[in-house]
């Protein structure tokens, strides 16, 4: 029996946690939520695959708890985008943070739908036999899992800071059993901006804009983004060979800082207007601060993490 687990990004910084009360939910109240999410319908969970997501996260947050980090709860978007991801590296006997399609965990939160910034952990595991599968099986693979990742050593230890950072406040958990080989991800969100709706695919030299609301509890403090080609298919073998992924392109499209930011207050939104250039998709990272910023200083956005992994499709003129 064979196991591996890919390095994720990682990002530092504490905000504030949305369940105020820190009161785990339960099955009721994540049910309700799986029947009200319409986005990726093929990947929703089964009762009893929900039930086994709520107990891996009982785990993670007791993981949490030892680190003085707040809880998660569960996000059923990402659910699914890390189930739709364990099915096809499982199928295909790969491993890695991207899919066949050469796309990354941001890309594919936001082509499903979401917009909030998203740090992923992969675990595979694989026999030379059959699994059992069971909803038992799955849960000890799960565990496994967890258990690899908090096992880990600095300064090899992505993982588990991935998993105790106090800037996630939602996590995503999917997995897959099928045959001989096992996958199993985790989408840890954080999620403290709220956007109206936000343009998926624009054309080139289109004008258009986001609008986001820091909620009444912090301030832009810097907006960056990133320009990058369109991703080219890959070979399960190529994937294979990937190790961990960067949370940023080495094309930086635009930066705007608080002060230029400020300029666009509308209430209590932010309507910030774009216009991109070239074709190609532009990754929006938008950093928060706790005071407002109207006049030039100094910035400096190192050890701050994103509140956002917005994408924009930008095609042709």
């Amino acid at each position: 029996m064979i196991n591996l687990i890919i390095s994720p990004i990682l990002v530092i910084l504490a905000h504030f946690i949305v369940n105020e009360g820190n009161e785990p939910r339960g099955f009721e109240y994540y049910n309700r939520m799986n029947d009200a999410e319409l986005r990726l319908p093929g990947y929703k969970d089964d009762d009893d695959a929900l039930r086994l997501k709520i107990r891996q996260l009982e785990l993670i947050n007791k993981s949490r708890k030892k680190f003085r980090a707040d809880p998660v709860e569960l996000d059923i978007l990402a659910c699914r985008v890390a189930n739709k991801a364990a099915r096809e590296a499982a199928e295909n006997s790969y491993i890695s943070h991207w899919n066949m399609a050469g796309e990354k965990p941001y890309h594919r939160y936001a082509f499903a739908g979401g917009y909030d910034h998203v740090a992923e952990n992969v675990f595979g595991e694989w026999t030379t036999g059959t699994y059992i599968k069971s909803s038992a099986e799955i849960e000890r693979l799960m565990k496994s899992g967890h258990t690899s990742f908090m096992s880990e050593k600095a300064p090899a230890d992505g993982h588990k800071k991935n998993i105790i950072s106090k800037t996630h406040n939602y996590v995503g958990l999917g997995f897959c059993l099928t045959g001989n080989q096992f996958r199993y991800y985790e989408e840890y969100i954080d999620r403290y901006l709220s956007f109206d709706d936000l343009p998926s695919q624009v054309r080139a030299g289109q004008e258009t804009s986001i609008t986001f609301s820091c909620n009444g509890n912090y301030y832009p403090y810097f907006i960056l983004i990133y320009r990058e080609d369109v991703p080219a298919p890959r070979k399960p073998s190529e994937l294979n060979k990937n190790g961990s992924y960067s949370d940023y392109t080495s094309e930086e499209f635009l930066q705007l800082t608080a002060w230029e930011i400020a300029r666009y207050k509308k209430g209590d939104k932010y309507i910030v207007p774009l216009s991109f250039k070239k074709a190609g998709l532009y990754y929006i990272h938008i950093y928060t601060g706790d005071r407002e910023i109207k006049t030039p200083a100094t910035l400096n956005t190192k050890g701050k993490s994103p509140c956002s992994g917005i994408v924009i499709r930008v095609t042709p003129r």
